[in-house]
């Protein structure tokens, strides 16, 4: 289905407050996962929404990518061997591949046509699929770490959706400590870890589970406008106590000419915590 009307394409959040952004849609169909809209707006250019809730777009993307993938890649022990659980429109990868250090990103993505539709329409996003360091799974990235033999990652990333539909079970502690087990000594999980002002409750409950599961977990902020409320969320676990506020030198020397937003100085703001999280972190333990 594809249409050439420019119209509003709005993400309804709890019925109660929209998202949206004029332009057209340019391809639309439900595929056994989801239903997926690729569109062209006026505003950031074109873009992805899944279940009618958006994903990405050409100019707020870095925004979400940067954040996701430097601080844990600047920080590891090692990055030879990166895990990218969904992230089919190619950004996060994108990001990765960035790094000479890193050998081989393994991309497990559920839903195969997000990857087919993005490669076709957001080739500005994806710009780095025909690495030949990147391997696509299509596939569960649940049940592929379950599988997945022990310290066999450096990195492990999640870039899933909302903790619904195919996304759910990436949000539960069985997950996690698969993940952990996956993960070599030194090794760091992140994920996108929802909006401290429109998801709260799942904010604070992925923080509690990560910390129960990894000797530290570490919650970062930042900003993607086309998101509920603006305000993001992302979350690094690791057995390595205090990895997280020590970015290598000569990562960041070689990262910060190449992107948008990250540097060593945002890298450190983004771990300070909202009081209203410490609060709610408190009364959750008791």
């Amino acid at each position: 289905m594809s249409a050439d009307a420019p119209v509003w394409i709005d993400e309804v959040f709890e019925d109660r407050v929209r998202y949206g952004l004029r332009g057209q849609i340019l391809w639309e169909e439900t595929s056994p996962f989801q239903k997926i809209t690729i569109v062209d707006t006026e505003h950031y250019g074109r873009g992805l929404l899944l279940d009618d809730c958006w994903m990405t777009a050409e100019r707020c993307e870095v925004c979400y990518h940067e954040y996701l993938v430097h601080p844990p890649l600047t920080t590891a022990a090692s990055i030879a061997r990166v895990l990218v659980i969904g992230g089919g429109d190619g950004g996060t990868v994108r990001e990765v591949l960035r790094y000479a250090e890193v050998e081989q990103v393994d991309l497990v993505e559920i839903d195969g046509r997000v990857v087919e539709l993005s490669q076709q329409y957001l080739g500005a996003i994806g710009t780095a699929w025909a690495d030949p360091r990147l391997n696509v799974k299509i596939g569960d990235g649940i049940a592929f770490v379950q599988t997945a033999p022990d310290a066999s990652y450096d990195v492990i990333l999640v870039d899933g959706s909302d903790p619904a539909g195919p996304a759910a079970g990436l949000f539960n502690r069985e997950f996690y400590e698969n993940c952990r087990r996956v993960l070599k000594p030194g090794g760091v999980f992140a994920s996108q870890a929802e909006s401290p002002d429109s998801f709260l409750s799942v904010h604070l409950e992925m923080i509690e589970t990560l910390s129960a599961v990894f000797a530290e977990a570490k919650p970062y902020y930042g900003w993607v406008p086309m998101y509920p409320s603006g305000w993001w969320s992302w979350l690094y676990a690791s057995d390595a106590l205090g990895q997280f506020q020590k970015p290598q030198g000569d990562r960041l020397a070689a990262i910060e000419p190449q992107v948008e937003i990250y540097n060593r100085d945002i890298h450190q703001a983004a771990f300070a915590q909202p009081n209203f999280v410490r609060r709610g972190l408190a009364a959750r333990q008791g």
